[in-house]
């Protein structure tokens, strides 16, 4: 170390060629007790004076020559971030070591960077010991290689317990291999075998085997690698993944359908500001089948004659607008809101009366320790997405706020941890609709209730703060926008 501070970086003199060393290299300095961990940022060429580096000294000057005075005049620093610190204690010959050791029969665990190193101090590669201190030894149980470092290819491990005790994302633009990196930690998650995993997959990318977009080369789909463990979804009757058969298919019952549900398809579905009122009015007229009954509605007219013989026309007994006159609804906005909902009315996984009732079963294989794959198949546009994600989940959130109550104050199973994965994040988590959807809630309140969020986006910076602010583990691909860059980084 030759000079630098915590606000500016440390620099280190390089005594090895430049090639040896690359940027972002994970690097170890250590003194007499404390070794301190960076990466370096920057590789920098340097000169005593000036005129060394501008005269071609090794055209000049005899080989043995001009490489004794590259040596000495010509040069290259490092700068490196300094990342955390860690009490080593004093020298193992000196008699102080046996006190030290005496108050810490463990290391202690690494700390922010508080101080400097003294000049001079040593600088080195990180050892796969070093890395292992910072990352978890490979051999570890709970510990899960998630990769290895670019430079000497050292195990990177994540500790999979501590991983799942928050809400995580993993982040990235399109094509830098978030599906990719989300399914190894799937796969992690699944041999570690004790959690649940819920995945929305709303592009069919995790269930069954695919081919990499980028090297056309064969990927594992997730029941291929766990066969029994993993139930594949189809959402509506008769869908397959892939030409792969499901195990079972969703499909929703109108009367799941809640007033919030639709609530949250506000911006999807360009609802007025007056829709509140008029479902209000809906679910007090009709309760839990209020879906089915305005579905049924018409917006027919008929003609009656009045006292004087006169023909005039009024709304159909069974339309939108004679229930709206009826409710005191206005029906202008009645009338304009089935119109919107015929997106919905229309979508065949809809139904009156399901086969079966698919949502609780998806919700009694997670509390056995199952691992269910929601894969949308046909339906992949964001209305689908959005309803059926937030249906689901809200369900799953009572399910296990419920298992949990009755954990704590009767004694009961403890509930099983569940991690929901949820692509295009910024669709359901957004500054509009965070405050409306279940998974603002997850994120913030429900790691007391056993379950949290894993959430998959290629645009952090469209995410709510407050939700970005729950998030103990982040791991980024290259991001090419400031401001997603700046979210990734927040807080850290």
């Amino acid at each position: 170390i030759v000079s630098g501070g915590l606000k500016e970086s440390f620099r280190a003199r390089l005594t090895v060629p430049a090639q040896k060393v690359q940027e972002g290299a994970f690097v170890v300095m250590e003194n007499s007790s404390w070794r301190y961990y960076g990466l370096v940022t920057d590789i920098q060429l340097g000169a005593t004076d000036p005129r060394f580096a501008d005269e071609q000294t090794e055209e000049r000057l005899p080989p043995m020559l001009a490489k004794a005075l590259h040596g000495q005049t010509l040069y290259a620093n490092l700068e490196i971030l300094p990342a955390l610190m860690q009490d080593i204690g004093p020298d193992l010959a000196s008699p102080e070591y046996k006190l030290w050791r005496a108050e810490n029969p463990e290391d202690p665990n690494p700390i922010p960077v508080k101080t400097v190193p003294p000049h001079h101090t040593s600088v080195y590669l990180a050892k796969p010991e070093h890395i292992a201190g910072i990352f978890g030894s490979p051999e570890k149980d709970g510990n899960f290689v998630i990769g290895y470092t670019r430079e000497q290819g050292h195990p990177v491990c994540v500790n999979l317990e501590r991983f799942v005790q928050r809400s995580s994302g993993v982040f990235g633009a399109t094509g830098t291999g978030k599906s990719f990196l989300t399914r190894l930690l799937l796969a992690g998650l699944m041999k570690y075998d004790r959690v649940a995993v819920l995945v929305l997959d709303m592009h069919n990318e995790y269930g069954f085997d695919d081919v990499a977009s980028d090297t056309k080369k064969p990927v594992k789909g997730l029941k291929s690698l766990f066969k029994s463990k993993v139930n594949c979804v189809g959402l509506g009757a008769g869908t397959t993944i892939r030409g792969g058969q499901v195990d079972f298919n969703l499909e929703i019952a109108m009367d799941d359908i809640s007033t919030a549900d639709v609530e949250t398809l506000t911006r999807e579905l360009n609802l007025r500001e007056t829709t509140p009122t008029t479902l209000n009015a809906l679910y007090a007229s009709f309760g839990k089948g209020w879906f089915k009954a305005f579905k049924a509605m018409n917006q027919e007219e008929v003609e009656i004659e009045d006292d004087k013989g006169r023909i005039k026309r009024v709304p159909h007994p069974d339309s939108v607008a004679a229930w709206a006159n009826q409710n005191g609804v206005n029906v202008m906005a009645a009338v304009g809101l089935q119109d919107k909902l015929r997106r919905l009315f229309d979508k065949p996984y809809i139904v009156d009366k399901p086969a079966s009732d698919s949502a609780a079963q998806i919700i009694q294989s997670l509390e056995a320790g199952k691992h269910v794959v929601l894969s949308f198949g046909e339906y992949e546009n964001d209305l689908d997405y959005l309803l059926v994600s937030n249906l689901l989940t809200r369900k799953i959130r009572a399910a296990w706020e419920k298992k949990t109550n009755d954990f704590r104050a009767r004694g009961g199973a403890e509930p099983k941890p569940l991690v929901i994965v949820v692509e295009e994040a910024h669709k359901l988590l957004n500054r509009e609709m965070a405050a409306q959807t279940t998974f603002a809630t997850i994120a913030r309140e429900l790691r007391k209730y056993y379950v949290t969020l894993l959430i998959v986006d290629q645009r952090p910076s469209q995410i709510y703060d407050e939700v970005m602010s729950q998030l103990g583990t982040r791991i980024s691909g290259w991001l090419g926008d400031d401001l997603d860059i700046q979210a990734a980084l927040s807080g850290l």
